[in-house]
């Protein structure tokens, strides 16, 4: 899974899933761009630790959920490495309440985070991924977009939103040859989960078939398969990563 020469956005990619991917992309030869909407110095540091590798990285501030942002933040890609060839949208928040005490704001804070930043982000890149010789369109979605998830209306609702947006794209990219492909994890070890009550997380694991909760490695991996040039052929789908949940 050769990356040379490809370039590579991972939105919300200073902690977490997103650094993990950034940092495998780099690993497989990809230049990678570092998105972070606050956190400069965790983002600095996934530069530094690709670069560390013998990989080429920059940092990129932006709010997804900002338009104008989006936009500042492409010209600056396009200045440091001119086309983009791989966008994979990963920034996500969670607002998580019972639906009725769910107010406006926190229904329209996650999306506009969840799917207004795909959005903005894949409308930014679209060119640039639709005449790439190597274009990929990548979203990270999630099993609770499957299943649904208590709690989690608002998240739920995005990431069940981004199987119909991947799927529409995927069509309307195909004469170019470049594709959109959706990624659906499961449970994932990271400081987010670590947030959640032990008693929940016992209650999770009982549901999952291979007993554990996936690592990031488990993740990014799959990302840097459907990135590459062995997937060409693949358009259009959501991938579960979840350890067998059904859904």
């Amino acid at each position: 899974m050769n990356l040379d020469g490809q370039t590579c956005l991972v939105t919300g990619s200073s902690r977490g899933i997103g650094k993990g991917i950034a940092e495998d992309l780099a690993d497989r030869g990809a230049d990678v761009v570092v998105n972070y909407r606050s956190s400069a110095a965790e983002a600095e540091a996934v530069v530094e630790s690709i670069e560390d590798d013998g990989g080429t990285a920059v940092a990129a501030q932006a709010d997804v959920s900002d338009f104008d942002d989006v936009q500042a933040m492409g010209e600056e890609i396009h200045d440091a490495f001119g086309s983009l060839d791989v966008l994979v949208n990963n920034a996500g928040i969670t607002v998580d309440k019972k639906f009725e005490n769910m107010s406006r704001d926190d229904w329209e804070a996650v999306i506009d985070v969840n799917l207004g930043g795909v959005y903005n982000c894949t409308k930014t890149f679209f060119d640039d991924i639709k005449q790439s010789r190597h274009g990929r369109l990548i979203n990270i979605s999630s099993v609770v977009g499957q299943q649904g998830n208590y709690g989690q209306a608002n998240y739920a609702t995005t990431k069940s939103g981004l199987f119909g947006f991947t799927r529409t794209l995927a069509l309307e990219m195909a004469s170019s040859g470049s594709t959109a492909n959706c990624i659906a994890p499961g449970f994932v070890a990271t400081d987010m989960l670590d947030e959640v009550p032990e008693r929940v997380q016992e209650k999770i694991l009982r549901d999952i078939p291979l007993n554990r909760f996936a690592t990031v490695e488990d993740i990014c991996g799959i990302v840097s398969f459907v990135a590459s040039e062995e997937s060409s052929y693949m358009t259009g789908q959501v991938i579960g990563v979840n350890g067998g949940m059904e859904w």
